[in-house]
């Protein structure tokens, strides 16, 4: 099927156990199936852990009383996230949901050990035939976004909170950009990287060097909690994010989301595991799988932008307009590649290289 990319991180547990109606395959009329869930940061009204709870209730609604589910919160990457799984494990979780990139190590170990249970890891590349991971597009939706960006800044300058530089991140705003520069080609971008997928100080600090740059629209990129788009809305200047809406924090600016729903395909992984058949694939999903959408589009974006984004949508959707396509030129001016030649999937899994127009190099 598709493919994939990287995920989250931070600190302190909370336990919740919930439950949830009636399995229809035959295999599990007598039992309950448990599965665990292991989050980076809290499970709270927006974000990156939001939305993979959001799946998980997909599932819950599917499955009912048949099915018990623990959710762990604000689980630091490392020793702590591989003692907890493992926890989950023999507590007889056999259905394990790893949320963040930084669990993947952990996680391939004991899907090694434990060949009768069911890994789902969030954006990660390793495999294992009881280990799948996931990621999105998300830079098909920024892309849009970009051409919405140009459409309302007035300084030519956009910006970008990263959480990390991983290629997942990098994609993102390199589309963002080619989207800008797509409408107005003189059009820049800086980009500050918080190292943190959960630190709401550093994410404001960033968010407010960027503005007083004359930054006048910026990107939360990976951030699970609205302090970018809050700082901005409080500026006066526009703002969006990934994962899940946050227009309740920017009433005025909020310039839209470029969100997930994964609850479709967190169904389909756990009903294979229940049935016998669950593939441990790289599965890197977005717009045609109906997991990447667009929404919440501000007012101010002009009509004929609206039309030209909607149509651009349509295109990506069919696979009849390629972001990463050719001419490609990096930010030193070198030609990536050649006008036609797009970017293969495991290209763009690795890139590590931004496009003309991001001012900011990458960190070593």
């Amino acid at each position: 099927m598709s493919h994939l990319l990287q995920r989250r991180t931070f600190l302190k547990t909370t336990l919740a156990a919930t439950t949830a109606m009636a399995l229809p395959m035959p295999a599990m009329a007598q039992d309950v199936l448990k599965m665990g869930v292991v989050l980076p940061s809290p499970a709270a009204d927006v974000g990156w852990s939001h939305t993979l709870m959001a799946g998980i209730e997909t599932v819950k609604a599917a499955y009912g009383d048949k099915l018990e589910v623990t959710v762990l919160e604000n689980i630091a990457e490392g020793p702590d996230a591989d003692r907890i799984a493992n926890g989950l494990v023999a507590e007889g979780n056999k259905v394990l949901l790893l949320g963040s990139f930084g669990y993947q190590n952990g996680g391939i170990q004991i899907a090694k050990r434990n060949a009768d249970v069911s890994i789902i890891h969030a954006s990660g590349y390793l495999t294992e035939p009881n280990f799948s991971p996931f990621t999105a597009k998300y830079w098909q939706g920024t892309y849009l976004m970009g051409m919405a960006a140009a459409s309302v800044t007035k300084t030519k300058k956009l910006g970008c909170v990263g959480a990390f530089a991983i290629p997942e991140l990098i994609t993102s705003i390199n589309a963002f950009m080619l989207g800008a520069r797509s409408v107005d080609p003189t059009i820049e971008m800086s980009v500050v990287w918080v190292n943190s997928w959960f630190d709401p100080a550093a994410e404001q600090d960033a968010a407010k060097a960027l503005i007083s740059q004359g930054v006048d629209v910026v990107f939360s990129n990976a951030q699970d909690t609205p302090s970018v788009i809050a700082v901005a809305e409080e500026a006066g200047v526009y703002a969006f994010n990934l994962n899940s809406s946050m227009v309740k924090y920017a009433p005025t600016k909020y310039l839209g989301v470029v969100g997930t729903d994964w609850g479709p395909h967190f169904k389909r992984l756990v009903d294979g595991h229940v049935a016998g058949t669950f593939e441990g694939l790289n599965y890197w999903l977005g717009m045609e799988d109906d997991v990447v959408y667009t929404a919440d589009w501000n007012a101010d974006i002009p009509a004929d932008m609206v039309a030209l984004i909607t149509a651009k949508q349509a295109e990506i959707r069919a696979n009849s307009f390629v972001v990463f396509q050719g001419p490609l030129v990096d930010q030193s001016g070198a030609e990536r590649y050649a006008a036609g030649v797009a970017m293969s999937v495991d290209e763009m899994l690795g890139m590590d290289w931004h496009v003309a127009g991001v001012t900011t190099p990458l960190p070593k």
